[in-house]
């Protein structure tokens, strides 16, 4: 077993992360959580492969577990959708003393945190997550949100967990696409702190590709302790946290002009992290050598993913809404190196809309202005 520990004083929390732990959670959650109540929130997707094992043996442990089970994708990731379990956790008249159990991928995590942290002013979170990016990614360092049709993430709360189980095991059923969805994230950690990660990767192609179980959890692990260290100095993200928000600013807008049915979040993360090097090459920034060894990594695995042909004038109102803008300023994350980004609100829309135009990822359609 393999602990992180996220310190953050009176709100730190563990990581755990082991092979086969999802056996083992049901004994660890009742020794530390008290109320007997207990809302499982999963999709159908993963409460038809896990759901009713965690199901029985939580309730072998004495909790009185109410599942609410909703359709896969990230459509459901919504207010409609939160206020209907708030809802019938109003029914069911779940207590302060109860706890919310994340069971699922970055949706189910976000979606069920967001529940949590409003629930009665907030009551206990806890993350099982079961897809590679949740577990190096979304279910650490408790930002928890629904969507909007205006913007990704737009209505949310930061709310950490109690506790993060990670079970390795999970990856063996992972659907490849969100298998590589987490590996842009993990990708994206040695591009923004860490060479000697980026170089590891670069080296493990092929054990990469075959999901080999030791290599997994040591990237695991190590993304793992980048954000804790990263959310411990900046919990809320007025500072240094920015920087995991690499690619995403171009991710978000990508997702939101497809109404988030087209691509997978990783997969937006991994194109938009392709573009944002290429565009801080041309600035002069990073080093072309750099940015030909990053969008060789990502076309060694597989990961080369075609933008559509998007509306500028659409795209960049999307990019306009981006949560990390300040003072009407586009607010860019660029690397600077492998293992080096900056923050910078140097390049303002009119710098990136000329860029990808250029570029081809937009295109003027009548009545853009």
């Amino acid at each position: 077993m393999e602990t992180v520990r996220v310190q953050l004083t009176e709100r730190s929390y563990d990581i755990v992360i082991q092979k086969g732990l999802m056996d083992q959670m049901a004994k660890d959650l009742s020794s530390i959580q008290e109320g007997r109540q207990l809302v499982l929130i999963s999709n159908d997707v993963v409460y038809g492969i896990y759901g009713e094992k965690v199901k029985d043996q939580l309730e072998a442990e004495g909790f009185d577990v109410y599942e609410y089970i909703i359709p896969d994708g990230e459509r459901y990731k919504s207010w409609e959708m939160a206020s209907q379990i708030l809802t019938k956790m109003l029914e069911h008249q779940i207590g302060r003393d109860g706890a919310v159990l994340a069971l699922g991928g970055g949706v189910i995590g976000d979606l069920a945190g967001f529940v949590a942290s409003i629930y009665q002013r907030g009551i206990a979170f806890y993350q099982v997550p079961t897809t590679l990016l949740a577990q190096v990614d979304s279910s650490v360092g408790g930002k928890v949100a629904v969507n909007h049709a205006l913007g990704k993430n737009m209505i949310g709360s930061f709310y950490q967990p109690k506790k993060v189980y990670i079970d390795t095991e999970t990856l063996q059923t992972m659907p490849d696409r969100d298998w590589k969805s987490g590996l842009a994230e993990i990708i994206k950690y040695g591009i923004i702190q860490d060479e000697a990660l980026f170089r590891y990767i670069q080296e493990n192609i092929e054990p990469i590709n075959n999901r080999e179980e030791s290599t997994f959890a040591w990237l695991i692990k190590r993304s793992c302790e980048i954000k804790a260290q990263i959310v411990a100095a900046d919990e809320r993200e007025s500072g240094i946290r920015a920087i995991l928000n690499l690619g995403h600013t171009l991710a978000h807008g990508i997702e939101a002009i497809t109404e988030y049915e087209y691509f997978r979040h990783g997969e937006a993360v991994a194109a938009g992290i392709q573009v944002i090097a290429e565009f801080a090459a041309e600035q002069g920034l990073l080093a072309q050598k750099d940015k030909e060894e990053i969008q060789r990594l990502f076309n060694e695995l597989n990961m080369q993913y075609r933008l559509p042909k998007m509306p500028a004038a659409m795209f960049m109102e999307m990019l306009a809404l981006d949560k990390k803008n300040q003072l009407g300023q586009m607010v860019l994350i660029l690397p600077e190196a492998i293992g080096c980004v900056q923050k910078t609100t140097t390049y303002n829309e009119e710098h990136m809309r000329t860029f990808l135009m250029e570029k081809g990822y937009l295109i003027d359609v009548k009545g853009d202005n």
